[in-house]
């Protein structure tokens, strides 16, 4: 990374199709990003079975990742993930 380059943080939103906690997490997302001048890049997955829960370490939607790691530090320790 170059002087004066910034660089963004990855956000991803894991959500299950028509929940609606999704849409009003996005939005406090990009709006804390915006608040806080902290440019981001945001992912939106719509989970289901052929992307599994286990792989992205979905533990509800939404499941929200900040450059790879769960926003809850708590829900960094859990292994149980699926559908909810």
């Amino acid at each position: 990374m170059s002087a004066g380059e910034t660089k963004s943080i990855l956000v991803e939103v894991f959500y299950l199709e028509g929940c609606n906690c999704a849409p009003p997490t996005i939005r406090q997302i990009e709006a804390a990003a915006a608040e806080l001048g902290i440019a981001i890049e945001l992912k939106r997955t719509i989970v289901d079975k052929t992307r599994g829960a286990v792989e992205l370490r979905f533990l509800g939607s939404p499941t929200v990742h900040i450059n790879g790691l769960d926003l809850d530090p708590a829900a960094r320790q859990c292994t149980v993930y699926g559908f909810g």
